[in-house]
């Protein structure tokens, strides 16, 4: 029985992580001149330098034995290979078969994949470039100039990281808008700016069930009937879904349905048709590039030794700090004003995936699994939350990413960017204790940090980039021996939520005092239908 905790090479990381926490980075690298070179590792478009860690050839060591008497192997065959990993929902996991690039099938009870995930692509791009070019006509004859996304959670923040990141790429006249939040304010201020001749709506929701997008899709659908009829709906709404049948009810035409599958999780789904406003925005041509630098990261997962494997290195490092030195979040910090909403994101893939305290037998586990993932922008964070980082109690480490070259023609802005983020982090790793140990101005330094710098940010590099999170997240869920591929807190409050609008009017007393009491505020103030 695997049982992480009383291994051997656990107990040896423990007994590593005391004999070794007076221990200093810059310690390290005056002790060896060939660090950098040996902790910086390069695949295509992207480069890792993990030299600035807490680690030693010794802890590295270490580390990969954890693999290595992990189910990491075989677990990362079975979800390439289209088993069932996801055995709390049986169901195989396989966002890594909608960007295959290869010729290589990939089975699913029986049956290849693969021509149905190329049929899709095919459908997402026919439909792009006729929207793209100008040959998509609303109701009054004029072409699309608005996309409006509605969804919430993976069907929202893997298409709106993206399609900002990339935003200088985007189709001149085309203006892509993202509603998620169930408030209503969210979605007025959207509408306020349209013009429904030429706005296209795409409702994004698995099951076409979500209470705050069908909310949403709803409101839109109803300020769109304010100046068109119920037969101009299908030429302004299209759905991405599992649910044909009740995206069909709610009046979008079946041949503007574009579908994927169970065994695509929400999180990981940007690579399906959920990236229909990727490909709106930068092209078909560029959302392929975005597959592309995905399926190499994939390979390079697949093939590459665990010594110089990009996302098992970052996962180790990343379980070295949570389960041996007690961190408790972990920091994304992008000097790259694209990336702003790269932390959110990669909030939901982290937390939403390993999230988890009992292992994949339904058991309780006694040690940590992920951390909070939190951050936003250097440049921002540098005059905010960077003071804790320097100077407070807590342990972050902090992974800084940031692309060489810019598309702007603002080398001096770009310049001060890149030099802003190479001092903190060297200021984390040396500190300053010039007036004495004390004194209010010392920081102590020693804080760790990864740096990943991307040649640029296009699509190929980015599709890489998220990749190797997903692959870290993956790794790190295999060694903790967690689902990663579920999501059951979710599924409770969507129940509660559901359960809680049906009642709201009955003053039910299924529910707490407190619940009750707010409950009836609710009821007094709020007009419930």
């Amino acid at each position: 029985m695997y049982n992480l905790s009383q291994s051997v090479t656990w107990k040896k990381l423990e007994q590593l992580a005391l004999t070794s926490k007076n221990e200093r980075i810059a310690d390290a690298f005056a002790a060896d001149a060939n660090r950098f070179d040996d902790m910086s590792l390069r695949l295509g478009g992207l480069f890792l330098d993990y030299s600035k860690n807490l680690v030693s050839s010794q802890t590295l060591e270490l580390l990969f034995q954890l693999v290595e008497h992990s189910p990491l192997r075989q677990r990362r065959a079975q979800m390439f290979s289209g088993d069932i990993v996801n055995v709390t929902e049986m169901r195989p996991v396989l966002h890594t078969a909608l960007r295959n690039r290869g010729e290589e099938p990939v089975i699913v009870n029986g049956e290849d994949v693969m021509p149905e995930i190329r049929a899709s692509l095919e459908k997402l791009k026919g439909f792009s470039e006729q929207v793209r070019q100008g040959k998509w006509l609303g109701y009054t004859g004029k072409p699309i100039r608005d996309i409006v996304n509605i969804g919430i959670g993976g069907s929202d923040l893997g298409p709106n990281m993206v399609c900002r990141a990339l935003l200088q790429q985007r189709h001149e006249k085309l203006r892509i808008h993202f509603v998620s939040n169930v408030d209503g304010l969210h979605i007025s201020k959207v509408l306020n700016s349209l013009n429904p001749e030429t706005t296209l709506f795409i409702v994004s929701t698995k099951t076409f069930s979500t209470q705050e997008t069908l909310l949403n899709a709803k409101s839109a659908k109803n300020w769109f009937l304010e100046s068109a009829a119920e037969q101009d709906v299908a030429k302004h709404f299209v759905a991405v879904s599992t649910n044909q049948a009740a995206a069909v009810e709610f009046g979008i035409a079946a041949e503007n349905i574009f579908e994927f599958w169970a065994w695509v999780g929400g999180r990981y789904s940007l690579w399906s048709s959920i990236g229909l406003p990727i490909a709106l925005s930068i092209g078909y041509q560029g959302f392929i590039e975005l597959l592309e630098g995905a399926y190499e990261m994939d390979q390079h997962f697949l093939n590459a030794p665990l010594e110089q494997n990009m996302p098992v290195i970052m996962a180790l490092i990343g379980i070295w700090y949570i389960n041996f030195h007690g961190a408790e979040t972990q920091a994304i910090i992008p000097y790259d004003q694209a990336l702003h909403q790269l932390p959110a994101f990669l909030q939901q893939l982290d937390m939403e995936s390993n999230g988890k305290s009992v292992n994949v037998e339904g058991e309780p586990i006694d040690y940590a699994t992920g951390p909070i993932v939190w951050g936003q922008t250097g440049s921002n964070g540098q005059h905010a939350f960077f003071q804790l980082l320097h100077q407070g109690t807590r342990f972050v480490p902090i992974d800084f990413i940031a692309s060489l070259k810019t598309q702007e023609k603002t080398d001096e802005h770009h310049f001060a960017l890149l030099t802003n983020m190479l001092a903190q982090a060297n200021a984390f790793m040396n500190g300053d204790q010039s007036e004495g140990e004390q004194n209010h101005a010392s920081c102590p330094g020693n804080r760790p940090s990864n740096v990943l710098l991307l040649d640029e940010l296009n699509p190929r590099n980015l599709g890489a980039l998220i990749a190797l999170y997903e692959h870290k997240v993956f790794v790190q869920g295999a060694i903790w021996n967690i689902n990663s591929f579920d999501q059951w807190g979710v599924q409770l409050g969507k129940k509660l939520a559901t359960e809680i609008s049906g009642e709201i009017n009955k003053k039910s007393t299924n529910y707490d005092a407190s619940t009750q009491g707010l409950m009836k505020l609710v009821r007094e103030h709020v007009k419930a239908s």
